[in-house]
């Protein structure tokens, strides 16, 4: 499976037609998804999902996993991600039930401290500074294993920003990779479209700071 990590800095970014919003309450790396592979979806789409089964949830939810579209809602988004990846999921174990596959992503983030490692590598937002792909992943790979993907878009002024992390793992949840196993590979039918590509090794990488006036365009 994939767990996946959005620089909420970058999200806007990269969409033209969408209108994005950041809650001033978003600081951090936020949760894109967590999404099974093609030999795990055992997908029910009969599954339901409740609000009241993410009421204790929601706090955590809403600051760790929100939207960033201005017209859809937290719990829209939620249930998304419940019917398209979740549901998938049940024969996972510890994630068999709408309340589990959301405790799960949220344990994952704990675990997965982007912020963290970034900055004590001296990797910090800004609209100035580039950074090389060797430092990104040098600052990355000790918590996130060697197989994960740094994924970047591009904004107007053609210059390479950080957006979100892949970071592949076994189904009991240890980091690696099934990506090259040809029963294990991520359906492109089902896997939601990314906001980025993975970033140029030859070309310098920005990490802009978070901007809620202006999440579009946050260095002009």
């Amino acid at each position: 499976m994939t767990f996946t990590l959005m620089w909420p800095g970058a999200y806007c970014v990269s969409w033209s037609k969408i209108h994005c919003k950041i809650p001033d309450y978003v600081k951090n790396w936020t949760i894109h998804g967590l999404w099974p592979m093609v030999k795990e979806r055992v997908c029910c789409g009969c599954w339901p999902i409740f609000r009241s089964d993410l009421e204790e949830l929601e706090p955590q939810l809403s600051l760790l996993w929100p939207t960033l579209i201005s017209k859809k809602s937290n719990y829209t988004f939620w249930k998304e991600e419940w019917h398209k990846h979740g549901a998938c999921a049940g024969c996972v174990e510890g994630m068999n039930a709408p309340a589990k596959y959301f405790q799960t992503a949220l344990k994952l983030r704990s675990l997965y401290d982007i912020d963290g490692a970034l900055h004590v590598a001296g990797i910090n937002p800004s609209c100035n500074t580039s950074y090389q792909f060797d430092q990104l992943h040098s600052a990355l790979a000790p918590g996130l294993g060697d197989l994960h993907v740094t994924q970047c878009v591009q904004d107007h002024k053609n210059r390479q920003v950080l957006v979100q992390v892949k970071i592949p793992m076994y189904k009991n949840f240890t980091l690696g990779c099934h990506r090259h196993h040809p029963t294990h590979r991520e359906d492109s039918r089902e896997s939601p479209p990314s906001p980025g590509h993975p970033c140029r090794h030859e070309e310098p990488i920005y990490y802009f700071p978070i901007s809620h006036e202006t999440p579009e365009n946050p260095c002009g």
